[in-house]
């Protein structure tokens, strides 16, 4: 039988118990940190560097990326909205996280961080931690396949799905599997790449390796998938392509630094 298309209507949430809720999006959240917490220990332990720096890291990183995330889709996409519902900001269970708000508030962060704690460059922070974000990074695209959001337009290739609890009733681009993927890719990369060569002495080519990574696979998929606010509509490049389009040359800025070093 071949496939012609995928039916997903998935209960984003796992279960309750009275006004507790606990769905796919926060697990899957939540599982994203614990791990990259594991994973960051080790690097730090490899290096002989003290556990108080990676305690103060994770709660740095784990404030900023929700506060910056929730921001960023409140500021770049919502304003019309929550600017008249100023109580729903903190709603983040409902949803609404934009990874370049996240991206900005984690380097805000860093910048205080590197600056009161470690007292070294920003950028040798930013070449370890960002081999654990970019696995977060692919729990939260799954989660926002669990939320049957943030998808494309639509398709007749057989792996396109139907978002039935967002009414759809023809296939569309599954887009956050297609970012959890190049997601996934670029964390492979930039563990291996810490972990099998020197890369690390390089400072700023981890962190430049996982902006073009990130950012750049984000920039192509937006071009599939459908915008998320009506003011996108007309654009030539939408808010997640030309929020991208910095991190990119950054990304290319360092690795070109590293290696002419």
């Amino acid at each position: 039988m071949i496939l012609n298309s995928i039916n997903w209507n998935v209960d984003p949430e796992i279960f309750s118990l009275g006004p507790i809720h606990v769905r796919y999006y926060g697990l899957l959240f939540a599982m994203g940190f614990m791990l990259g917490y594991y994973i960051i220990e080790r690097m730090f332990k490899s290096e002989g560097i003290q556990q108080e720096w990676l305690d103060k890291l994770f709660m740095y990183v784990v404030i900023a990326t929700i506060v910056g995330a929730r921001l960023g889709h409140v500021i770049f996409y919502g304003w019309d909205y929550y600017s008249q519902n100023l109580g729903d900001i903190i709603k983040i269970w409902e949803g609404g996280l934009a990874s370049h708000g996240g991206a900005i508030g984690i380097l805000v962060a860093l910048y205080y961080y590197s600056k009161k704690v470690t007292k070294r460059s920003m950028i040798w922070t930013l070449d370890r931690l960002v081999v654990p974000v970019a696995l977060a990074a692919v729990f939260i695209r799954l989660g926002n396949l669990m939320n049957s959001e943030i998808y494309g337009h639509a398709t007749d290739l057989p792996w396109g799905f139907v978002f039935e609890r967002r009414g759809e009733t023809i296939a569309k681009h599954p887009t956050q599997l297609y970012e959890a993927i190049c997601y996934l890719i670029t964390f492979v990369t930039v563990f291996f790449t810490y972990w099998k060569t020197k890369a690390k002495e390089k400072q700023g080519l981890i962190f430049g390796i996982f902006l073009i990574g990130i950012f750049a696979s984000r920039f192509f998929i937006e071009f599939v998938k459908e915008n998320q606010e009506a003011f996108e509509e007309g654009m030539t490049f939408n808010m997640g392509q030309l929020l991208s389009v910095p991190f990119v040359i950054a990304g290319i800025y360092y690795i070109y630094k590293a290696l002419k070093k």
